[in-house]
């Protein structure tokens, strides 16, 4: 493997240089060894990059369960007085996780090599988000870490709980449609054509419905392959552009016009926003950097523009609620009031914190009475396919029964 570095060495200048080496621990230990200090290490692809939006990735082999577990590990052990690299030491041995032991060696090297605690997350941007490091810094620089991990740990654990709970409304509807689609497939493919060849022996007139059956079938039979190619690469090609920036926007916009979904998707957002600004402004970080991370963090293009026009807004001297006033079909009305009145006493982060867990809540509430909706739905869209294709298959053998 091959990494960049920028090493330190007394009083000479920070020096850049690539090394080959198996890991980035062994490019530490060979810096150390020269009396140098590594001051940022990144490894160099050699491979082309693909576009961020095509870039599929399966994970980073340490799941957000367990960052969060961690920074309330390392809370703890702060608190009682443990230092820092003591902490990430006992974290390293009791961790079952593989790849996260190799990520805690990796930090308590560097923080032994002079660098921060905040500095030394950097180095893993896909497992400590930037939201971990911001606060990680503040805790630093104000001598509260063990408090600012309690808050992070805290955020992390409420956003991943409501994306949970979305993701598991989600799961029986989508079980349903892709079981009743395979069942569909598959009566197409094996059911219909022997009924087709009962018709055609008897020289039965099939109404116009059961024509439509059997010409999808038939195509289906003779262009299985093309239909199966055509299948995963219309999977594929969603998953690609709903990851896409136009796709993404495409989507969200869409959800917004549908009733009930419009109001989960509103106040999920609105919840994760409000639940990350005020996590960094009662841990310190300026209100400036805040809305910058917090812009990342609620990823959804729509209602990132907003924050940052709300970034906009705060560097002219305006008040923060002014952009949330003016973008109410986005983000409630309930939140810029209360946005002005913690402007209005000073407590901005304690009226973000009341409007996060109102909506948090809410939204807890909507997607079990989401699962209530969807069911009968579900049960009427199957039970109107299931009668057509019944009709359409049974009529022309009730018609052949009663001519005889």
């Amino acid at each position: 493997m091959k990494f960049r570095t920028i090493v330190r060495k007394g009083g000479v200048p920070d020096q850049t240089r690539s090394l080959e080496a198996p890991s980035r621990f062994a490019v530490y230990e060979q810096i150390q060894k020269e009396g140098g200090m590594v001051v940022e290490l990144t490894e160099e692809k050699t491979y082309f990059k693909i576009p961020e939006w095509l870039n599929i990735t399966f994970g980073t082999g340490v799941k957000r369960s367990e960052v969060i577990r961690t920074a309330k590990n390392l809370s703890t052990m702060l608190s009682a007085g443990l230092s820092i690299s003591r902490a990430l030491s006992v974290i390293e041995r009791q961790s079952s996780n593989k790849r996260l032991k190799e990520i805690v060696i990796g930090l308590s090297e560097t923080i032994k090599n002079g660098s921060s605690f905040h500095e030394a997350l950097t180095a893993y941007p896909k497992v400590f988000p930037e939201i971990f490091v911001a606060m990680a810094r503040s805790g630093e620089e104000s001598g509260s870490l063990a408090e600012s991990l309690t808050i992070v740990a805290l955020q992390m654990e409420r956003s991943e709980e409501l994306i949970r709970k979305i993701k598991g409304a989600m799961i029986y509807p989508t079980i349903v449609i892709i079981a009743v689609c395979i069942v569909g497939i598959l009566m197409l493919i094996y059911v219909v054509p022997t009924l087709t060849s009962t018709f055609t022996s008897l020289g039965v007139q099939v109404p116009l419905a059961t024509r439509m059956i059997v010409a999808l079938s038939d195509f289906m039979v003779n262009n299985l392959l093309l239909v199966l190619s055509a299948i995963i690469a219309s999977l594929v090609g969603g998953i690609v552009f709903t990851r896409s920036r136009v796709g993404s926007k495409m989507v969200l916009a869409s959800a917004l016009h549908l009733p009930v979904i419009n109001e989960l998707i509103r106040e999920t957002y609105t919840a994760r926003a409000s639940r990350t600004l005020s996590s960094l402004l009662s841990s310190g970080v300026p209100v400036l950097e805040a809305l910058s991370i917090t812009k990342e963090v609620v990823h959804a293009q729509a209602f990132a523009e907003v924050v940052e026009e709300a970034q906009e807004h705060v560097k002219k001297g305006e008040p923060l609620s002014t952009s949330f006033s003016e973008h109410t079909k986005l983000y409630p009305i309930l939140m810029s009031d209360m946005l002005a009145v913690g402007e209005e006493t000073g407590k901005v982060a304690e009226m973000l914190k009341q409007i996060a867990e109102f909506y948090e809540e809410d939204v807890s509430q909507k997607t079990k009475d989401l699962s209530t909706i969807i069911e009968p739905v579900l049960m009427l869209l199957i039970g109107t396919f299931v009668g057509f294709f019944a009709v359409s298959m049974i009529a022309p053998i009730y018609s052949l029964s009663s001519a005889i």
